[in-house]
């Protein structure tokens, strides 16, 4: 009897266990029960958002990405639907970064239309929290965000966030429209977004028809190194 109910109380603390294992690993919000992020499809009824893609170019042997819920690179190009008569409005605009001087590159490479990888088409900016900032020249209503960070690599980048301002200091009227920083290091909130891994195919990030002239992009390394990179920002709405 003794012995029976040792064993009980043994699978009632291994059950306790799982139990809370579960919880630990629970996907963040918006996530499907895969832990996979929900499908985005964008405008209902709108039209297939298109641009030109990179070849593919994998070079070197990418580090291990021990990274929760992490979203694997895709197989093929994303589907997004925007509004009729949505434009790009980022090429050739000027952007700014939090580091004026990056080590390689120059910022003007983030909206001159080339995506492929590799020497001369990538900014390269200092280790830590650093942003970019795209200035539309006027304020339009987004619909779309398509960002690649660096792609002849399988990486990701950490606490990749995105907001949207008519405030060039974004202190006032700033809607974030994407955030993958799960653990708060960047001390900007929570975000519920998932981690995903780079590639040619890049990120298509739902702009949700937010009103702003301006676009800042976050980030604070990645899973190969400690640097910020950027190779195209392509940024898709109408001019208001």
């Amino acid at each position: 009897m003794k012995t029976k109910q040792i064993i009980s109380a043994l699978c009632a603390c291994s059950a306790l266990l799982f139990s809370a294992c579960e919880k630990k690993s629970t996907a963040p919000t918006g996530s499907t029960s895969a832990g996979m992020p929900t499908a985005s499809t964008g405008t209902v009824g709108g039209v297939p958002l298109v641009t030109t893609l990179p070849p593919e170019l994998i070079e070197g042997t990418p580090k291990p990405m021990k990274i929760l819920n992490l979203v694997p690179a895709p197989t093929k190009a994303p589907e997004f639907l925007v509004p009729a008569g949505t434009e790009l409005l980022s090429k050739g605009k000027k952007v700014t970064s939090s580091d004026a001087n990056p080590i390689i590159g120059t910022l003007d490479l983030l909206t001159d239309g080339e995506k492929d990888a590799g020497e001369g088409y990538f900014v390269e900016l200092l280790d830590g929290k650093q942003w970019v900032q795209i200035d539309l020249e006027k304020s339009a209503t987004l619909s779309a965000i398509w960002l690649w960070h660096f792609h002849s690599q399988k990486r990701a980048y950490h606490d990749v966030i995105v907001q949207i301002s008519d405030d060039p200091t974004f202190k006032s009227g700033v809607t974030t429209v994407f955030n993958n920083d799960y653990d708060e290091s960047s001390k900007m909130g929570k975000g519920s977004d998932f981690p995903y891994v780079e590639s040619r195919f890049g990120k298509i990030i739902d702009a949700k028809g937010t009103q702003g002239r301006y676009v800042r992009l976050y980030s604070m390394g990645n899973s190969s190194n400690e640097m910020n990179h950027y190779i195209e920002a392509e940024i898709y709405g109408k001019s208001s």
